[in-house]
């Protein structure tokens, strides 16, 4: 009699499993399509390095790249590539074009009205950087009024418009620049090109991520980063909302990969300094 009892109760834990799978392959429909194509695809940035470029192999390289391939690597899958402007990115209803974002993305409160937040790996710190010709640069505040230039719909055209950021538990900020004419870029590398020919010739600065800055001064960029970092924000992985399971198995993963010190090794190899505790 107990051995019935047990196969029976066997029996009605092995349905309710799958009936519980069941739920949760209906409900997770990005989930569902990822391990369905074995593949994860993300949308990145081809021309932002240290974060996500081209190497000379003509595959993407950067920290971004590696944190979002150990992520794939870790759900089973791997990882392929969509390269839409930042602006689509931030913008939501992707319509499965990609379906994930490891791009280094602040979770404001206007993007959280589009897309989930579900771990950050990262915390950013953001400069100011002028032509190495500029003479008269020498705090951020002597830039004031001048023409700044920033990655459109970032938080560092936001900074420089003193656009409120509403992150949670992000340190009330320090405006240290006043009044600059701002100067939006559809994506990094022109704001660079545009400083690159010459002090005040079409820009007298750039804010970016010092990080980023710090990458181009060492490939003989002619920048000069301008005191301590401007501000500093937590960056994160972003995905649609709508499912539960991706979300969960994302924040999982990526928990993990800090606590193994796997995000530690990561910022260590191309940063040489750790920038994943906040």
């Amino acid at each position: 009699m107990i051995k019935l009892v047990n196969a029976l109760v066997g029996i009605l834990l092995v349905f309710a499993g799958a009936q519980w799978l069941s739920a949760s392959a209906e409900a997770g429909e990005v989930l569902d399509r990822i391990m369905k194509k074995g593949a994860m695809v993300t949308a990145t940035d081809p021309e932002w390095p240290p974060f996500s470029s081209r190497n000379d192999k003509g595959e993407f390289d950067g920290f971004d790249i590696a944190v979002a391939k150990e992520l794939a690597t870790r759900m089973g899958v791997s990882l392929d590539y969509a390269t839409p402007t930042w602006e689509e990115t931030t913008a939501g209803h992707w319509n499965g074009k990609w379906d994930i974002s490891v791009g280094s993305m602040t979770p404001t409160a206007k993007r959280a009205e589009k897309l989930n937040f579900p771990a950050c790996y990262y915390f950013g710190m953001e400069s100011l950087a002028v032509h190495a010709d500029n003479t008269t640069i020498n705090t951020p505040a002597d830039a004031s009024g001048k023409r700044i230039g920033a990655l459109k719909a970032s938080t560092y055209e936001q900074y420089l418009k003193r656009e409120p950021f509403d992150i949670v538990g992000m340190q009330p900020l320090a405006y240290r620049i006043d009044d600059p004419v701002v100067v939006p870029y559809e994506n990094e590398e022109d704001a660079y090109e545009a400083l690159a020919k010459g002090d005040g010739v079409e820009l007298t600065g750039v804010v970016d991520s010092l990080l980023t800055l710090m990458a181009m001064v060492k490939d003989g960029r002619p920048f000069r980063i301008v005191g301590h970092p401007l501000f500093r924000t937590p960056l994160c992985v972003a995905i649609e909302p709508g499912d539960p399971e991706f979300s969960q198995l994302v924040k999982e993963t990526v928990e993990k990969m800090r606590s193994d010190g796997t995000l530690k090794k990561l910022s260590m190899k191309w940063f040489e300094f750790d920038l994943t505790e906040p």
